[in-house]
C-alpha cells in the first residue's frame, strides 16, 4: 500500500533554544550525530525545562529528520536516551499509524533513492533545506509489518558485513605493511 508521509504521522518542526550548558534536558543537534544517523557523543542535560511545552518533548520512537545542511539522515528516538528535544535542525515525525514501525521509516528516508529524491526537492544554496511541505507528501510504500522487520534484518546484516569487509581490509593491510617492513629489514 502506498500513502504520504502525512497520511502516517505527525510532523512538527524542532524547538528553537539555547542551550546552558546544565538544566534537565537534552537538546539534540545534529552535531551530535554522524552521517549514518547514530548518536555519536554522550549526551549530558543542557537545557532547563521552564517554558518548554510537553509538545517538544521526545517520545520513544518518534523519528528525528535532519533536513538542514548537506547531512540529511533520519533516526528514531529511544526511552533509554536522556529526555530530550529536538532543535530546529530536525523535523519530529511521530507515526500515528500502527502500520508503520519507526525503524522502517528511518530506513525509507535514509534509502539512497529518497535521499536523491529530497535533496532535489531541497531550497536555499548556501544552506539547503528540506521543507516540511516535501517532507508531508513525499509517498511512501508500507508493506506489511512482517515485511518491514526482514528488511530491517536484512539491512542490519548488510551494514554487519559492511563492517567486517572494512575490518578486514584494515588487517590485511597492517599485515601487507608488516611484511614489507620484515623484507626491508631482512635485506640488511
Amino acid at each position: 500500500m502506498k500513502t504520504l508521509i502525512k497520511n502516517i504521522t505527525n510532523i512538527q518542526t524542532g524547538l528553537f533554544a539555547k542551550p546552558t550548558g546544565k538544566g534537565e534536558l537534552v537538546y539534540l543537534q545534529s552535531k551530535h550525530f554522524d552521517e549514518f544517523g547514530q548518536l555519536h557523543t554522550l549526551l549530558h542535560a543542557d537545557l532547563p525545562t521552564d517554558g518548554i511545552s510537553e509538545k517538544h518533548l521526545l517520545k520513544d520512537g518518534d523519528v528525528l529528520f535532519a533536513a538542514k545542511g548537506t547531512k540529511n539522515f533520519a533516526a528514531v528516538f529511544e526511552n533509554h536516551n536522556e529526555p530530550s528535544v529536538a532543535s530546529t535542525s530536525f523535523f519530529v515525525l511521530r507515526p500515528t499509524n500502527k502500520k508503520i514501525l519507526p525503524q522502517y521509516l528511518v530506513w525509507f528516508l535514509n534509502n539512497h533513492t529518497t535521499q536523491t529524491l529530497l535533496k532535489g526537492q531541497a531550497i536555499g544554496s548556501s544552506i539547503p533545506s528540506i521543507s516540511k511541505q516535501v517532507l508531508d507528501n513525499l509517498e511512501i510504500t508500507l508493506p506489511s509489518i512482517e515485511t518491514q522487520e526482514t528488511i530491517l534484518e536484512i539491512t542490519k546484516l548488510r551494514n554487519k558485513e559492511k563492517a567486517l569487509k572494512q575490518k578486514i581490509e584494515i588487517l590485511r593491510e597492517k599485515q601487507i605493511q608488516q611484511q614489507i617492513i620484515q623484507a626491508i629489514n631482512y635485506e640488511r
